[in-house]
C-alpha cells in the first residue's frame, strides 16, 4: 500500500540547513498496524506528514497505491488526503461550537454526502466508537477521551484506507488512553492499515510492527513482541 525509497526531507532557514529525514526507505502493506518511535527531534512527526500527503519529500519516492504521491500537485494531493487518509491527532481538533454528530460530518459535507446520508454515515461512526449517547454533546461537554473517540469517528466516517494518528493518547490520562487504543485494535482488526507515531513504548506495544527512527534515519523495524491485546 505504502512504499517510500530514499526519502529526504530538508528544511531550509536562510543558510542553514536542517535535514530531517536521511534517505528513509520503509514498506507498509494493507492491513498493517504500524507504530512509528522515536524522541522529540527524531523525524517522526516529518514522516508522518509527508506519509499523510501534508508535506512533500525534498528528494526520493512516496508511493501510494503504486501512485507516486511525491510529485503531483497540492490541489492531486489534497483529493488523496480527502479519499484515502483519515487523520488523528494529538489536539484532537474538533470544531468547539459543533456537536459531536457535526463535528463527524464534516468531512461529508466536503465531499458532498446528501443531508440524510452524512447523518446515518455520522451516526454509524459514532456508534462505531461508543458515542452513540453523544451525539448532540459539543466539545466543552466531553472527557478528552471521548474528544478522541469524536475525532477517531471523523477519522473513520469516509471509510479511508489509512488511518493515520499522531500521538492519538498524548493529552489523555491512563484509561482514557486504553479505551483509545482497544478502538484502534477493534478497528484493525477490521481490516484498517493504521500507521501512528508516538514517543511513548508502552503505546507502541499495542500495535503489531514497531519502526524506530533517530536522527531522520530508520534504525529499527520489528514485529512487537508482547503485545498488548485486549
Amino acid at each position: 500500500m505504502i512504499r517510500l525509497e530514499n526519502l529526504v526531507k530538508v528544511y531550509s532557514t536562510g543558510k542553514i540547513e536542517f535535514e530531517a529525514l536521511r534517505e528513509v526507505n520503509l514498506e507498509v502493506k494493507k492491513g498493517e498496524y504500524i507504530s512509528i518511535v522515536g524522541p522529540s527531534g527524531s523525524g517522526k512527526s516529518t514522516l508522518m506528514n509527508i506519509l499523510g500527503c501534508l508535506d512533500r519529500p525534498t528528494k526520493g519516492k512516496y508511493f501510494l497505491k503504486d501512485v507516486d504521491v511525491s510529485s503531483l500537485s497540492d490541489d492531486e494531493l489534497a483529493r488523496i488526503r480527502n479519499r484515502e487518509i483519515g487523520f488523528v491527532f494529538q489536539a484532537f481538533n474538533l470544531l468547539p461550537r459543533l456537536s459531536a454528530l457535526e463535528n463527524v460530518e464534516l468531512p461529508l459535507i466536503y465531499a458532498g454526502i446528501s443531508y440524510s446520508k452524512r447523518i446515518k454515515m455520522a451516526k454509524e461512526a459514532l456508534d462505531k466508537v461508543g458515542l452513540s449517547d453523544r451525539l448532540h454533546h459539543k466539545p466543552n461537554e466531553l472527557s478528552g477521551g471521548q474528544k478522541q473517540r469524536v475525532a477517531i469517528a471523523r477519522a473513520i466516517v469516509l471509510n479511508p484506507s489509512i488511518i493515520m494518528a499522531d500521538e492519538p493518547t498524548g493529552n489523555l490520562d491512563t484509561q482514557s488512553s486504553i479505551e483509545v487504543m482497544k478502538i484502534f485494535q477493534s478497528l484493525n482488526d477490521e481490516g484498517a492499515t493504521i500507521i501512528m507515531v508516538t514517543h511513548e513504548r508502552d503505546i507502541a506495544q499495542h500495535t503489531k510492527r514497531e519502526v524506530r527512527i533517530r536522527d531522520g534515519r530508520i534504525v529499527e523495524d520489528k514485529l512487537v513482541q508482547n503485545r498488548v491485546v485486549y
